[in-house]
């Protein structure tokens, strides 16, 4: 929603609103400056004091001090003199790894780092900007018009294979295999701890109370959605365990989450903890190791590896893998030879 907002200026300036919040009913007193740091994606808190002391941060129609404590049903308004960016997408040349194309599908393996549509402070250089290039008229779900093409979404740092529907009939039948969870989805991820066998984690997943940027596990539907997640050990190096990931709900940070809870984060995750040494040694060549291992993977230990789906128009089984890019095989290879060298210190 865009709103003109009278100024108290002498010049009476057309303030625009920009970004609207609605506190929850069982919000905790929080200064504003730091509520707005969980709220807001890529906010830094000198960037939300420098928007208070210029009056752009109002709340309940009045500018407020960074000290203001936030409050249940308190509403939360950024107001600039510039009117907010419309939601078209851009196209954008940009080179795309392309696994399979034909008139209804293309299926994408993204690289980590690439932002999957445009959103706050990420307009341009998403795989919706190249793919708006590449493919003239991409369809679109009901209240999706930022994300042309997309059924479903793999997180920014997370590498893999995504599925784009080139035309309306595409989107309806592949957003219907997804509704039904019937989508074959594998990731491989690297985690913390030495995971003893399979198994299947389920809750609901919902925000963070106090983080909105990260997501959390509770008991009732009133709180998140239902989650399933199957897991199968893959290979065991010591201090971290290479998974397999079956997914049979897709929801926000479903396997981060969902490790995290376990009290298995995965490795280099730092929305989940990850990013510290969990387990292991105090020796500092130890320490050494791992934070080379996290400047070679320096992102979460996280890959969609395999898709299938039924195809759209020939109704055959469609299926797709694709190896580990370069920088999780690097770090699985240094943990596989540090657990090598460890195992073989033990034998002698």
């Amino acid at each position: 929603m865009t709103e003109q907002i009278g100024s108290q200026d002498q010049e009476e300036q057309e303030l625009f609103e920009h970004l609207r919040i609605e506190v929850d009913k069982g919000q905790a007193l929080l200064r504003i400056d730091k509520y707005l740091m969980n709220r807001v994606e890529n906010a830094t808190r000198s960037k939300i004091q420098h928007a208070i002391e210029a009056g752009s941060v109002m709340v309940n129609g009045k500018e407020i001090k960074a000290s203001y404590k936030v409050r249940p049903d308190d509403v939360i308004t950024l107001v600039l003199p510039d009117p907010p960016r419309d939601n078209e997408v851009y196209p954008e040349n940009i080179p795309l790894d392309i696994k399979y194309e034909d008139d209804d599908v293309l299926i994408v393996n993204k690289e980590a780092g690439m932002v999957v549509h445009p959103g706050y402070n990420n307009y341009t250089g998403t795989l919706v900007n190249a793919l708006t290039y590449h493919i003239q008229q991409l369809p679109q779900l009901p209240g999706n018009s930022d994300r042309p093409g997309l059924v479903h979404r793999i997180d920014k740092d997370t590498s893999g294979l995504l599925v784009i529907a080139k035309n309306e009939k595409s989107m309806a039948f592949l957003a219907k295999q997804f509704f039904d969870h019937s989508i074959t989805r594998k990731y491989i991820a690297l985690v913390w701890g030495d995971l003893k066998e399979d198994g299947t984690i389920t809750g609901y997943i919902g925000r963070h109370l106090k983080d909105r940027r990260i997501m959390a596990m509770y008991d009732g539907e009133d709180k998140g959605r239902w989650s399933v997640t199957h897991y199968r050990v893959l290979e065991r190096l010591g201090y971290v365990t290479l998974i397999e990931c079956q997914l049979e709900t897709g929801r926000t940070h479903q396997i981060r989450t969902h490790m995290q809870s376990i009290g298995h984060p995965l490795f280099n995750d730092a929305m989940y903890g990850g990013d510290k040494i969990l387990k292991g040694t105090v020796f500092s060549k130890y320490k050494q190791f791992v934070d080379n291992c996290f400047s070679l993977l320096p992102r979460q230990a996280l890959h969609a590896q395999v898709l299938g789906f039924i195809h759209p128009s020939t109704k055959e089984n469609m299926y797709f893998e694709v190896p580990f890019p370069e920088d999780f095989r690097l770090a699985l290879e240094k943990w596989r030879g540090y657990a090598a060298n460890s195992m073989a210190i033990e034998n002698d």
